[in-house]
């Protein structure tokens, strides 16, 4: 009698309480995606640099912090982070050392989140986009219960956070800084092999037959979500002219049929800070110092799979076999053997390729591990260097040594290393497209400010 009490009575009232929902979801998602999850593979991660991230995207947290503290010094500034293994001090000497940004500490705390594996990657292997934005409410549920507070912002691109922050505080007002929509028009748009951006991506052209049909719905059906709660944001930012014009036809429409549109911002671009002034005082652009760089080509990024590191070593790879048969032809012998030895044996003299960038976790660990791999297998391995989680001052020396700042990623959304290249002194080689090409690599007084990458990509080398 008892136990058919629990099993018919007891058991399915408690699978009928929010609490349960949030403990069982997430099991049922599992469960579904390992059964449906090859029709979707290949979903792009949602991830953003925050705390200890040593990307583009943490450096604008730490400029805002800076800016408030400046503005307004007795506000009090409050971080969400997952870093359980980062003290305060530890922290603000990182920025310090990373950023070369200064925080006053006494307006300035921390609080540790328990939840954050909810938001990784790799806790889901399929529907990653869905995924991680439901463990998005689960990290902002972790959030508000140690701290309401007075103005909540994003920076990390949890959109649903901020949805749920306007459905339980109404009266907090919200703020989003985006730096790169979580689902966009041109994602959508590359699953379709006939379109413009068909080909690009690292969703390229799955859209096609019966797993690329339930991938577009998916999407689509994320998409409207996605829009629904970050149209919630009363302030809402972005770090380019290409992040705005996606926000704006993704959300925007949604804000403009709020019933609170009134006191809603029109989605502004705010470009995210960059140490120009920095770069002009330490790095000298004079005809003496170019006589003094190097032949180094620089990619500053995060090792990441969109950053597209493996188009920009095959490039340099082709460029280097170029160089090696123009030198055949022109002194009219074979020495392929040896040419293949030099770049693999770097004698000092020739090009060479550097790679600086922030390693988050292990997956950025195996990422770097394997394209040590291809730049063996391309034949390049000395030629090119790895410098990982260097420090400001390694990157200011890099800056002062190198000739060509590279960047191989399809719709940057911004790109703060191209514009330290141009800071100091580089030439600047890009793919055409996003921040880039909109905000960045354009002409000024009728003159180039660099160049972008061609599909076949090497004459820009």
């Amino acid at each position: 009698m008892k136990s058919a009490l629990l099993s018919h009575v007891v058991l399915p009232a408690l699978c009928l309480t929010p609490l349960a929902t949030l403990v069982l979801f997430p099991l049922l998602w599992r469960a579904l995606g390992s059964f449906l999850g090859w029709y979707l593979q290949g979903g792009r991660p949602c991830s953003r640099d925050g705390p200890k991230r040593g990307g583009g995207g943490e450096r604008v947290l730490w400029a805002a912090i800076r800016a408030t503290q400046q503005r307004w010094p007795k506000a009090k500034c409050v971080v969400y982070t997952g870093d359980h293994d980062v003290s305060k001090d530890a922290m603000l000497a990182r920025v310090k050392n990373r950023f070369n940004i200064h925080l006053h500490p006494p307006t300035i705390n921390f609080l540790y989140l328990t939840t954050r594996h909810w938001v990784l990657a790799s806790t889901w292997p399929h529907f990653t986009l869905a995924g991680q934005s439901f463990g998005s409410l689960i990290l902002a549920w972790d959030a508000f219960s140690l701290l309401v507070p007075d103005i909540f912002v994003d920076t990390m691109g949890y959109a649903f956070a901020l949805g749920l922050s306007k459905f339980l505080f109404r009266d907090v007002p919200t703020g989003a800084y985006v730096h790169y929509p979580t689902i966009s028009t041109d994602m959508l748009d590359s699953l379709d092999p006939a379109s413009a951006v068909g080909s690009q991506g690292v969703n390229a052209s799955q859209g096609v037959g019966v797993r690329g049909g339930v991938k577009k719905l998916y999407w689509r059906l994320f998409a409207r979500a996605y829009s629904r709660a970050g149209a919630s944001a009363d302030v809402v930012m972005t770090n380019s002219s290409w992040t705005q014009a996606h926000i704006q036809k993704l959300w925007g429409p949604l804000r403009q049929r709020s019933p609170n549109n009134s006191r809603l911002h029109p989605i502004a671009v705010v470009y995210p800070p960059v140490a120009v002034r920095e770069l002009e005082h330490e790095v000298e652009v004079s005809p003496a110092s170019e006589a003094r760089r190097e032949k180094v080509l620089l990619y500053i990024a995060q090792f990441r799979p969109e950053k597209n590191h493996a188009l920009i070593l095959q490039a340099f790879a082709h460029f280097l076999k170029q160089q090696n048969n123009n030198t055949t032809t022109a002194t009219g012998s074979d020495n392929s053997n040896s040419s293949n030895n030099n770049n693999n044996n770097n004698n000092g003299g020739g090009p060479r390729l550097v790679l600086v960038g922030s390693v988050r976790d292990d997956s950025d660990s195996k990422r770097v591990y394997q394209l040590r791999l291809l730049a063996n297998e391309l034949g390049v391995r000395g030629r090119v260097e790895f410098h990982l989680d260097a420090s400001w001052p390694e990157i200011l020396d890099w800056l002062r040594r190198a000739s060509v700042g590279v960047n191989g990623m399809w719709n940057e959304h911004f790109g703060i290393g191209v514009v330290e290249y141009q800071a100091a002194g580089l030439v600047a080689v890009v793919h055409d497209s996003g921040g880039p090409r909109m905000d960045i690599v354009v002409d000024v007084e009728g003159g180039a400010t660099g160049w972008f990458l061609p599909p076949l990509f090497s004459p820009c080398f």
